[in-house]
């Protein structure tokens, strides 16, 4: 996107009222201002700043470490960092240096193989499917492995989770294999509803859980790696070398508190509104004449899910764009289209979030419409 589409597409956004997913960010000094305001209510008047991760860090971590039910947890400034330890940590215990992870999980596709340039770890694929393994194909697989990682949801398959007897199922089989289990959990604040299980009950089935606080909570950045106490003071050290012990991170630590006491009780809300939007949208979308709406899942597992239509992305971004300009009202806000390899399909995450819930069915079914005419009427504009 170029600077000239990038301020036309966020001053159109800014200035929507109803916006389903992707309302353009607060700015620098709107996200400031909150921040003072948490500052307010979350520290004492007289609270020192933390230094390497005491204070307010050492809050969150001991607050994390409660909410999924763990000895211990450590704060990272990222969750590539996070998985990168935990993950180098198995492999000194086990003494096996192979991870089994799916192809489309954040370190394969999303970390630049860190794993493998930073770590020195090899990895291999139970299975290729656009689920997470099976525990038959865990049980069948050819190689050995020390540590079986599991991205709870695996987003870049659309969000997808598996049952929670799949999920104890595929645990049990690398169990049968003296693996142990980690955790990618970077949205696992939203998959309770799913399983029908506690945050404490999921994380128990692994050795190892990572976390975020900027993608569901709305925190500014970080994350965190729970587990036993001895493997957190591991991970503390690694932490350390890998350049992770930061003077002082209060910022994100207070963003990250804040999402845990009011973004995350909000998330079954969210999960649960999903469904009644993604059906709105697939059938707003007919109704409007586009040919064969796709979301994916089709009933979501969690707030977030794809939707999938049969025309070029940038046809879809300009009618996006339109309708915020001329509708001041936006399904997509600032989110875009990106083609795929299947020819002539476009794909966009939805995630449903407090914005959403303003929208009714019937809301996102005029919306849809609405966007689904645009899109017939950009197609057919000459070039």
């Amino acid at each position: 996107m170029d600077e000239g589409e990038k301020a036309r597409r966020q001053a159109a956004v800014r200035a929507c009222g109803p916006v389903l997913t992707g309302r353009w960010s607060d700015t620098v000094r709107e996200r400031a201002g909150w921040l003072a305001a948490v500052a307010e209510e979350l520290t004492e008047a007289d609270e020192a700043p933390d230094v390497y991760g005491d204070g307010v860090v050492r809050r969150l971590e001991e607050e994390v470490a409660r909410l999924l039910g763990v000895a211990d947890a450590a704060f990272f400034p990222t969750g590539t960092m996070a998985q990168q330890v935990a993950l180098r940590a198995w492999a000194g215990r086990t003494g096996n240096h192979v991870v089994a992870l799916h192809p489309l999980a954040h370190p394969e596709v999303h970390e630049r193989g860190a794993l493998q340039a930073v770590t020195g770890l090899r990895t291999v694929y139970p299975t290729r499917e656009p689920r997470l393994a099976t525990a038959e194909e865990i049980r069948g697989f050819e190689e050995p492995f020390g540590t079986l990682m599991l991205e709870l949801p695996l987003r870049d398959a659309g969000f997808v989770l598996p049952t929670w007897d799949e999920l104890t199922e595929t645990v049990a089989a690398a169990r049968g294999r003296d693996a142990v289990v980690h955790f990618d959990g970077a949205r696992l604040w939203e998959s309770a509803p799913h399983f029908g299980r506690s945050l404490p009950e999921i994380a128990a089935l692994a050795d190892s859980v990572y976390v975020s606080f900027y993608k569901s909570l709305r925190g500014l950045s970080g994350a965190a790696l729970g587990g036993s106490a001895e493997l957190v003071a591991e991970a503390k050290a690694w932490r350390h070398r890998y350049g992770g012990l930061v003077h002082q991170q209060f910022p994100a630590a207070l963003a990250a508190l804040a999402g845990l006491r009011d973004e995350l009780p909000r998330l079954p809300s969210y999960v649960a509104h999903a469904g009644p939007v993604a059906r709105a949208l697939r059938e707003g979308l007919a109704a409007g004449g586009l040919d064969r709406p796709r979301i994916h899942p089709a009933e979501p597992h969690t707030h977030q899910f794809q939707l999938w239509l049969p025309y070029p992305a940038a046809v879809l971004d300009e009618a996006s764009l339109r309708q915020a300009e001329q509708t001041r009202t936006s399904l997509f806000g600032r989110g875009r289209f990106a083609g795929s390899a299947l020819p002539g399909m476009s794909m966009i995450e939805v995630t449903v979030s407090a914005d959403a819930l303003e929208w009714t069915e019937q809301d996102v079914r005029e919306a849809a419409a609405s966007f689904a005419r645009l899109v017939t009427a950009v197609e057919a504009a000459p070039a």
